[in-house]
Order: C-alpha cells, then structure tokens, then sequence
C-alpha cells in the first residue's frame, strides 16, 4: 500500500492510482470537485491523455501543497518517486506529439508600438501617448489574446500616424509651441542623471524633437534660495553636451522672496532630435541627496521649450536621411525614387520582403499626396502614413506553410522567429542584421541563433525586457503611482521614489548586460544606491548624487525582495501586509498563486494595522478560521518574514518600543526568520523559483498565457538553466529554444 513504510512498493503507474484514490479522491471526485478538479478516472488511461489534471497533481504534489496539513499524505519517499514518474512521461508524452498552441493575431502593444516607430524612423518620441491603454492578461500587457481592436484604436493610429509622418517629413506648418519638462524625480531632484556633466547637480537632461531649422527658446525654472555667503548660482544649458550659456542664476530680493526665478536662451538649432540639459555647478548646487528639497541651494524646477521661430525649412535631421534614400533629380520622374523609399520602409516596417502587392497601394497613396500637397514630400508623408496604420506593420501573424492544414504544428519560418525573438528582447522591429540573417535562411541554424540573443542581449535596446518583462513581473511599474500615507511616512518623498525605481532598473539591467545567475535575483549581496537611497536604507559610506553598486553584507538586505520598490508595492498606503507581500512571493517567485478568498471572508479589525504586533495577532486570528487557513497558513509566513521593512522599505528593528517579530513558520514546519531565512527557503526551492521565473519569461515571449502542454517546456527550460549555472543568457536561449517559441500549431476554423 502506498505510503506504508516497508511494505512492497508498487510501480508508478500503480502508486499513482493508489495515491490518488487513498488520498485524494474523497475531496476531488465527481460529486464534490472541490477547486474544480475531478480525479475520478486518473491512472486508467494513458499519461499524455490526461495531461492537463496530471500536471495539476504533479504540481500540488511537488510543492507539498496537497494533502492540505493536517490530512494524511503519502510517505516522502512515495511523493518523490511519484513526482519523478510523472515529470518523465508527461515529458516523454509532449515530445512525442508537441503542442505548441495557436497564439493569436498579435496587435502592437503602446510600448511595442512607440519603439518600432523610432526604430523604423529614428523618431524617439512617445508616439503612442495617445493610443488607448492597452489591457492585460496573465500578467502581461503584450497577450495577443486581450490586444483587441476598436473604432477608437483605429482612429488613434491614424491620428499617430499623420503626426509622425509630418514630424519626420517635416511637412507641417512651422507653428510655435510650448513644451514642459519637469525632472524625473520631481521638483529639485538631485540623484543621477546619465548624461549630465559630471560637475553639474540639481538639474534636468531631456531629449527634444526640433521640427525646423529655425530660433528656439529654452525658459529654465530655477527654485531656491543662495545659501548665506555664497556668490550667485552658475546655471550651466547645454544642448548635445555642448555649453550653449552660463548663467549667472542670482535671484533680486523680490524673487528671493518667491524662491524661483525663469531665465531664458534663445538660440538657433538645426531640425532634428536634440539633448537639452540644465543644472548647477557643483561648487554652487544644494546638499546632493536632499530629494526633493529647495534648501541649501537652488535647483531646476522645469524647462519650458518654444518655437520654431522664424523657420528656414525642415533641414536634414537623422529621421529624413533614414526615410529618404534617394531624391527624384530636378525635373526627372520622381515615381522610381518613390518606389525605392518605399520599398526601404515596407520591407523594415512589415519585416520582411516586399512585394508589388504591399508597394502598388502606397505608390496611390504618394500620388494622391503629392496631387493635394504640391509636392515629392507630401507624397511621401501620405504614404508613410500609410505604412503606419498598414495591417502589416500594427499586427504581427506567423504565415503558415504551403499545404498545411488546420491542427497541423509546424516550425516558424526564419522571418516570423525574426519578429518574435526582436519583440520579445527588444518590444520592437528586428534590426537590418536580424532581418537579414532571416532572410538568408540563417537565423534557424544554432549558432547563428545563439550569436544573435548575446548581440541582441548586449544592446541597449534589451533594456526593454527590464522596463516592460521585469516591469509587470515584479509590479514595479506601479512605484511611480504609489502614494504611502505622507503623516505616517513623511521620511517619503518623489526623490525616494525614483532613486527606488533607479535602483532595481540598474540592478536589473546589470544582470542582463553581464549575464549574471536568476539566482542573484534572490541572494545577491549588492544593489545599486545613490547617497540619498543609502540614508534612507540607513547604510553608510554612500556619498553623491550618482548610482553605484554597493555591497550589503551585514545591512539584512539582499536581492530584490528587500530593495525599497518591490517592499512598498507589497505593503498598503499605511502599513506593511504580509498577506500582499505573501502573495506576491507565492505569485511571482514560486509560480503557486493561491485561489481567490471566499466571497463571504471576515475583513480584518479595523485597527488590525496601527502597529506591527497587533497586525501579527489580527491575522492570527484570521487564521483560526479554517476556510480562511487554507490559504492563509501559505501566506502569511512568507509575509511576515520581511515585517523588519515597513511600508515603504525603511528598515525598523522594533516599532513603538516593541520589537519587531519577523519570524514564521511554515505548514511544513520550516521556521523562517527575517528576510536573511527568507531567502535561504527560497534558494532551497530552487527549482520552483526558476520554473516560476521560466513561466513568467515564456508567457511574455510568446504573448499568450501557458497551458498544460506547456508545461514539459518550462521544465526543459530549468533544467538547461540549471546545467548552465543559472546564468540569464541561458534562460533566454532555452526559451527561444523551446517548442511554444519556435513552433505553432495552425488554429482550427
């Protein structure tokens, strides 16, 4: 019998129904079907035939989430023989009939949308900042399934497309406009901002697109005051990196007063996208790291830019040179040139080669555009803004073979696994030299395959996968929207809010950039701070406005649980919440979410929160409750072990003269203590961290959520990172690797 230690031990096809039916099958059988699953013939019928509830089962069984505590449950050894059985033939049973899914037409996404735009035209505008918000599913907002299509998305991206082709034509009238820039961190902030000369603080650098060659005005806010005896600010405005002013920024006594003051420089600039940077002289600047404070100094509050002012022309910006690759001579036919400039933008915009078919209609449309504007350009902007609302360049759909039929599962051509692998590292179009290697028929071959994802990896077009994977993976975009209560954490400010999101992206993008081991994503015993982060953290020897990496040995933080941004979009506007924090973990790092509460589970006591301790009690409370156990003997502990950070990352060893208990113990009898066992539990399921992290990464790359014949691949996928030392670049080249990436099955009618 199973689980009787000492007695015959049964094959695995036979201990599976043993299993099943002693301790399973009285919660989960036809009649009850408690959380919706029936084993009611599981063990009866081939493994791969009943693929979708065995994977349910292996997963519960490998997790040692079922049995629920409490219940009788089969001895260790049983379960593990039984979790290795089932993970060989589920395995065995996909490789021999694979199933890659049928993923849908895939639309741009806004931030797909806004980078293939400057990519194609070398236009890096937020060109999608009208398009309406794009929904999400299974985490991500790149799921071809929820990217629907409405009249109003229609409109948008036809209005977006008028716009960006008479920006990068320059066909529109030379009208003077106003545009603010504020910093990144707020008023006054002080962190790091690439670019800026070294010897500059409280300032802002931007990118500006100039329409015309014309005279431009750059206004420059500046608040504060003059620190007592010191001689007037020097205001240093540089356009490219190149000094265009200095200012002599002294404030009268009536300005002092309001503590801000405009200053202003005109200047003529060439069309075309221009970096503009303002800030102070170093010897003259506010206390680095004060946030965003006005004391002790002055800083830039905003940067208005105006114009064009008595434009000459569009000039010769980068954007018209990459468009126009050749020009009609003065009074030959312009019709030959037209076709090669659109025949270039078709082939880049759609991502593969052309034919009569996809150029004849934009020929019409650059007649009808050159008949109504007068010219070769505006035929050109008409048909460019044709290329941008084609179906062609918003919708991505792998073309399938010749002769195939609906059911049939084929490998994607070179071209469609171009566009995946260049949206999946990049959100954007494949480069020349990608779409070239896929044209040759190369890209499918290993090494030329392996040889793209590291130069792919290592451009900085890759830090998409840190802003828009990492970004919805880890919920950190939801840091620049995160309001903490401001009287219980006035200690809290916008400068702390960007140096928290500065900091996991530099964490992040050094992981990638130097292939670093996932596994430092849960133990790495560094992160990046600037001197006002690293007060906040309460570690010391951080001095200047810039990011750097700094070891934490001995400070109790370490990898991205404990970094500030994770910390407070798992806690409330008021206080921690193991419980979010708790789910999150089970979420996002061991890939077993739970279910939803009971519709009818008890609130917590109102004054549940008002400190660390009695939120301990009011939960445990809650937990008495057996319906709400369930779920809460799995989250809480998780949760509770990070109580040393409050709810906006600041690390407190007691609170209100009561120390702080971050201690738990989990349904299994594992103790952990504070964040340091924390991880140590973590590093122990290893393997369920990477397959959570291969789940998340494949859903992303492949725009659909993952279903049971999936999951043979998320298997493969952790075992080749575990063979190659848990470093990233594996984890992406097993996923590009991987049956759902690289085939597709064609859909049924």
């Amino acid at each position: 019998m199973a689980g009787q230690p000492g007695g015959p031990v049964p094959p695995p096809g036979d201990l599976l129904k043993a299993t099943v039916d002693r301790y399973c099958f009285a919660c989960h059988n036809d009649r009850t079907r408690t959380a919706g699953l029936t084993l009611a013939g599981v063990g009866d019928a081939p493994v791969g035939e009943q693929a979708p509830v065995l994977e349910r089962v292996l997963h519960k069984l490998r997790a040692g989430e079922m049995p629920p505590t409490g219940r009788p449950a089969p001895a260790a050894g049983d379960r593990e023989r039984l979790v290795a059985w089932l993970e060989t033939e589920l395995d065995q049973a996909a490789a021999e009939r694979p199933d890659p899914g049928s993923p849908a037409i895939h639309r741009l996404n806004r931030a797909e949308y806004r980078n293939a735009v400057r990519d194609l035209l070398g236009l890096d505008l937020d060109h999608a900042r009208d398009l309406p918000a794009d929904d999400s599913g299974y985490g991500f907002d790149n799921i071809g399934d929820v990217l629907t299509v409405s009249p109003l998305h229609v409109e948008k991206y036809v209005a977006a497309a008028r716009r960006v082709s008479r920006l990068v034509v320059g066909t529109g009238a030379p009208v003077p406009v106003v545009q603010r820039y504020r910093p990144a961190g707020g008023a006054g902030w002080d962190g790091e901002i690439a670019g800026l000369p070294p010897n500059t603080r409280g300032g802002i650098l931007f990118k500006h697109h100039f329409p015309f060659d014309a005279e431009y005005a750059i206004q420059v806010r500046v608040r504060g005051r003059r620190a007592p005896g010191m001689p007037p600010p020097k205001l240093d405005v540089r356009i490219d990196g190149a000094r265009v002013r200095l200012l002599d920024a002294d404030f009268d006594a009536e300005e002092a007063n309001q503590g801000s003051r405009i200053f202003e420089v005109r200047l003529a600039l060439a069309a075309g996208e221009h970096e503009v940077a303002a800030g102070f002289l170093t010897e003259y600047a506010r206390r680095e790291g004060a946030g965003g404070g006005t004391t002790n100094g002055v800083s830039v509050d905003y940067v208005l830019v105006g114009g064009p002012y008595g434009a000459t022309g569009p000039g010769d910006p980068e954007s018209r040179r990459r468009l126009f690759v050749c020009r009609p001579s003065a009074g030959g036919p312009e019709a030959p040139c037209a076709r090669r400039i659109l025949t270039t933008l078709a082939r880049r915009a759609y991502r593969r080669p052309v034919t009569d078919a996809d150029v004849d209609p934009l020929m019409r449309l650059f007649a009808m555009g050159r008949a109504d504007g007068g010219s070769f350009d505006h035929g050109i902007e008409m048909a460019l803004s044709g290329v941008l609302v084609s179906p062609s360049f918003l919708f991505r759909a792998p073309a399938a073979p010749a002769g195939a039929e609906p059911g049939d599962v084929h490998r994607l051509a070179d071209l469609d696994l171009a566009s995946r692998l260049s949206f999946f590292l990049w959100s954007s179009l494949p480069d020349e030299e990608l779409l070239q290697a896929a044209e040759r028929g190369r890209l499918a071959m290993s090494d030329e395959l392996s040889r793209q994802i590291a130069r792919m990896l290592a451009d900085p077009k890759a830090r998409a996968l840190v802003e828009n994977f990492a970004g919805q993976w880890l919920h950190l975009r939801n840091v620049a929207d995160w309001t903490p209560d401001p009287e219980r954490f006035p200690h809290f400010d916008d400068g702390i809010r960007h140096a928290f999101q500065r900091e996991t992206q530099l964490f992040l993008e050094h992981l990638v950039r130097d292939d670093r081991s996932v596994l430092e994503l849960l133990d790495a015993d560094y992160t990046f701070l600037n001197e006002g982060l690293a007060d906040f953290y309460g570690i010391d020897g951080v001095e200047g406005g810039y990011f750097r990496r700094v070891p934490l040995a001995g400070t109790g933080r370490g990898g991205i649980l404990t970094q500030g941004g994770v910390l407070m979009v798992t806690s409330y506007p008021t206080r921690t919440s193991p419980v979010l924090r708790g789910k999150w973990i089970l979420e996002n790092l061991l890939g077993a979410p739970p279910p939803p509460p009971p519709a009818d589970v008890p609130e917590l006591e109102a004054d549940a929160g008002s400190s660390a301790g009695g939120l301990r009690a009011a939960l445990e409370r809650h937990r008495a409750n057996p319906a709400c156990a369930v779920c809460h003997a799995r989250l809480d502990p998780l949760g509770f072990a990070l109580e040393n950070f409050d709810a906006v990352g600041a690390y407190r060893a007691e609170e209100e003269g009561v120390a702080v208990d971050a201690s738990a113990d989990l349904p299994d009898g594992t103790v952990i203590a504070g964040a340091d066992g924390l991880r140590a539990m973590l590093l122990d399921r290893r393997r369920e961290f990477v397959e959570a992290l291969a789940e998340k990464l494949l859903t992303y790359a492949i725009g659909r959520g993952l279903e049971a014949p999936d999951r043979p691949a998320v298997r493969e996928i952790r075992r080749r990172v575990e063979s190659d030392g848990y470093r990233f670049s594996a984890l992406v080249s097993a996923v590009v690797d991987s049956v759902p990436f690289r085939m597709r099955r064609i859909p049924e009618p």
